[in-house]
């Protein structure tokens, strides 16, 4: 499953491409995809990176 931060990513390239398309029914279009992809992306989990479970030696 894409995380987070994809999901967020692409639904601003679709805001992107409805800004820039001259057809409304095209706009719409790419209108629906990024809100679509906004509302999975709140529930997808966060891929980033987490720090390694570090235990200490006993001395």
């Amino acid at each position: 499953m894409p995380g987070k931060k994809y999901l967020t990513e692409q639904a601003a390239t679709f805001l992107k491409f409805a800004m820039a398309s001259t057809d409304p029914d095209v706009a719409a279009g790419f209108l629906d995809k990024a809100a679509d992809l906004s509302a999975k992306s709140k529930e997808a989990p966060d891929a980033s990176p987490r720090p390694p479970d570090v235990e200490q030696p006993e001395s």
